[in-house]
């Protein structure tokens, strides 16, 4: 069998880089001991990757203090646990037609349960919200805004730092769902008056999968929504209140910390300004061929500016499942179809009523032949239904 062509990076990135798997291997063999619970060398060097790691992070994304730079399993995890801890019964909460089910989910169980309103924020039709929009939405009893920085469907980049603007004058409560977009773009939390920011590590900054986390701002009084063992003042009989403590508990997912932590470093001796750049310049290629095939439609895919390397289609005919299942079985290509876990980006976009779309997304060990072939396959494909429509 050929090698798979990969090209669901919005998933996962996939391969990661060789330092990642060879860090997280030795880390693992010499130094996989819990953090911090005790004195010995191991644990204490152990702390130290995790501490270090934090403190990259934290830095990488324009934070002040170190410990509210906190580790969860993922994006979704982080989202959940800031949703439910800055929400209280009678608030209002802004989020957009863009939002991943990570964000979608949390509020309507609050909303169902009775706890909180929701106003959706629409796009337009290049895939991004106007920042007025949000400012029209605000009412007295709005708590926090919740907005997708780079959708996973589309891969518009919404204007974060015009949002943050109108929430801060406004004091608003802004959270910012980072999960396409740490690794790739810069977000600086002070810069763009982000309160709450929530990533995974598993797709742009290229660690494992069961690792994320959040940074939550010194002054945004989130509570803490799950309780256990923190290694520290175990007679207490209260989960502890301070950072990062408050939104961590248990034995952290080490290893995956320290993937994370090579990822990361991949990506800065590297530049992700570079990286994203080589990422667009497939993107362009790919966009271009697509669109030169007959009977494709593609979505918001106009411009590259202020655009992740993801890219959603269908061809006229199929639908996109079967799409993807001969990309995979005749040409093993490796792509997303359906609803992408982003609902409403779909009933907006109407591609809901033809079970969603097929999605492209270049990682940064993609290539030009990667992605001719896939112009090549989707070409073929679309050609099958023209000339069976004419029979």
């Amino acid at each position: 069998m050929p090698d798979m062509i990969y090209l669901d990076n919005a998933a996962t990135s996939f391969p990661k880089p060789q330092q990642v798997y060879d860090y997280m291997c030795e880390f693992y063999k010499t130094q996989g001991v819990n953090p911090g619970r005790s004195g010995y060398d191991a644990s204490l060097e152990t702390e130290k990757v995790v501490l270090g790691t934090r403190k990259m992070l934290m830095e990488f994304f324009g934070g002040n203090t170190c410990s509210r730079l906190t580790f969860s399993y993922n994006a979704s995890d982080s989202l959940n646990m800031i949703i439910q801890g800055m929400t209280e019964k009678g608030d209002h909460v802004i989020t957009t037609n863009v939002e991943h089910n990570s964000v979608l989910r949390p509020l309507y169980h609050l909303k169902h349960e009775g706890v909180v309103e929701i106003t959706y924020v629409p796009f337009d039709e290049g895939g991004y919200v106007d920042p007025d929009d949000i400012k029209k939405a605000i009412k007295q009893n709005t708590k926090m805004v919740v907005v997708n920085h780079g959708s996973n469907v589309i891969g518009t980049v919404q204007p974060i730092g015009e949002i943050g603007r109108i929430c801060r004058d406004a004091g608003v409560y802004f959270a910012v769902d980072a999960s396409q977009t740490a690794g790739t773009q810069k977000i600086d939390v002070g810069k763009m008056n982000i309160d709450l920011l929530a990533f995974t590590g598993h797709k742009c900054l290229l660690g494992p999968t069961g690792i994320g986390g959040s940074y939550i701002g010194d002054e945004v009084p989130i509570r803490g929504t799950r309780y256990g063992g923190t290694g520290v003042r175990s007679a207490h009989p209260f989960h502890l209140e301070e950072f990062p403590y408050r939104m961590e508990c248990g034995t952290l997912n080490i290893v995956g910390v320290a993937g994370l932590r090579a990822g990361l470093e991949w990506l800065l001796e590297r530049g992700i300004d570079n990286v994203l750049a080589e990422e667009m310049r497939l993107w362009k290629k790919l966009r271009d061929g697509l669109a030169a095939i007959d009977g494709l439609t593609l979505y918001c895919a106009e411009s590259a500016e202020h655009h992740l390397a993801v890219l959603s289609f269908n061809v006229e005919g199929w639908e996109a499942g079967d799409v993807g299942t001969m990309l995979d079985v005749d040409y093993n290509i490796a792509c997303r179809t359906g609803l992408q876990c982003a609902p409403l980006v779909h009933v907006q976009l109407g591609t809901d009523k033809l079970h969603g779309t097929v999605r492209l997304s270049i990682g940064p060990f993609n290539t030009e032949g990667h992605v001719d072939l896939a112009i090549g396959a989707v070409g073929e494909i679309a050609a099958i239904k023209r000339r069976t429509t004419k029979v």
